[in-house]
C-alpha cells in the first residue's frame, strides 16, 4: 500500500465530494484492546477518510482529561508501543484500507528505536506518524528514517506560531499539516476561538499542503462550519466521550462518525 500518496488521495477524494476529509482519533487499547480494534474498524466503515491511532503514554502533555483518561486505561490494560504496531497490522488483516497514522509522544519511540519503529510501522501498514512533542528542528533523524520508507511525518502548528515558523514547519511536514485550533490541550469544546478563521487563512497563505483542523472540534455543527475552510477535520475527545458514556460503544461510535460525515457533506452544500 502506498504511504504518503494514500494520504493525498484521501484528501483528494473528499475534495472531489466537495467536503473536508473526516479524520477521527482513537486511543489504542481503550476501553480494552479488542473493543478498540472493533471500534476503529467500525469507524473506518462509517465514513472516516483517515484515522489517527493514539499510542498510550504516561505523560501526554498535549492532551486534555478525556484522552489522558483513555491512555491511562490503555496503559493499565498493558498496551505498549509493540502492541500498537501489531494493532495496525491487525486492522489491515481485517480489511481496513483507509490511511492510518500513529499519533504519540517521542519518548517511547526513542526508547524503542527510531529506525525499528519506522520500519515496523510502515511494514505493518501505517501511512504516517504524528509526534506532538517533537519539534521539527530535532526531528531530522526520524524524518530521514520516515522518508526512506515513504512514511508521512506530520507536524503541527498552533495559533501562537509565527508566520515565518509556520512556513518552516510546513516545509518539513508531509501528507498534511495539523492545524491546532486553540492555545491549549485536546478536548471537546462548546465553541472555538473567533480568531481561528484568520489563523487558518494565515496558514493557508504559506503552504499548499492540505490543512487538517484538530483540538476542540466536537459536534457535527462545528465540523460543518469549519469544514468550509480546511481540508480535513479531526475529532478525538468527543468520540472517546461517546464510547465512555455508551453501553453500546461500537454502535454509538459508528453513529457519531456517520453524523460527522453527513455534516461535512451538508456543510459544503449550503
Amino acid at each position: 500500500m502506498d504511504t504518503i500518496q494514500s494520504i493525498e488521495k484521501a484528501f483528494e477524494f473528499a475534495r472531489f465530494q466537495n467536503r473536508a476529509a473526516l479524520m477521527p482519533y482513537f486511543t489504542i487499547g481503550y476501553p480494552d484492546l479488542l473493543t478498540s480494534l472493533a471500534i476503529v474498524q467500525a469507524i473506518a466503515e462509517s465514513g472516516a477518510d483517515l484515522i489517527e491511532l493514539g499510542i498510550p503514554f504516561s505523560d501526554p502533555l498535549a492532551d486534555g482529561p478525556t484522552i489522558q483518561h483513555s491512555t491511562q486505561v490503555a496503559l493499565q490494560n498493558g498496551v505498549t508501543l509493540e502492541t500498537c504496531l501489531r494493532f495496525v497490522e491487525q486492522l489491515r488483516q481485517k480489511g481496513v484500507t483507509i490511511p492510518l497514522l500513529l499519533m504519540g509522544y517521542y519518548n517511547p519511540i526513542f526508547s524503542y528505536g527510531e529506525e525499528r519503529f519506522v520500519q515496523l510501522a510502515s511494514g505493518n501498514g501505517a501511512q504516517g506518524v504524528i509526534i506532538p512533542d517533537l519539534p521539527p528542528e530535532e526531528a531530522g533523524e526520524l524524518r530521514r528514517a520516515c522518508e526512506r520508507v515513504g512514511l508521512a511525518m506530520v507536524h503541527l502548528v498552533a495559533p501562537t506560531t509565527p508566520q515565518q515558523r509556520i512556513r518552516f514547519i510546513a516545509e518539513r511536514s508531509r501528507g498534511f499539516l495539523y492545524v491546532v485550533s486553540v492555545t491549549g490541550v485536546t478536548g471537546a469544546r462548546q465553541s472555538l476561538p473567533p480568531q481561528l478563521l484568520d489563523f487558518i487563512q494565515e496558514v493557508r497563505s504559506v503552504t499548499s499542503l492540505p490543512l487538517a483542523l484538530g483540538f476542540g472540534v466536537s459536534t457535527p455543527e462545528q465540523a460543518a462550519t469549519y469544514g468550509h475552510y480546511v481540508d480535513g477535520v479531526i475529532v478525538g475527545s468527543a468520540l472517546i466521550d461517546v464510547v465512555r458514556r455508551s453501553e453500546h460503544p461500537l454502535q454509538e461510535a459508528a453513529a457519531f462518525i456517520q453524523a460527522m460525515h453527513k455534516a461535512l457533506e451538508n456543510g459544503r452544500s449550503l
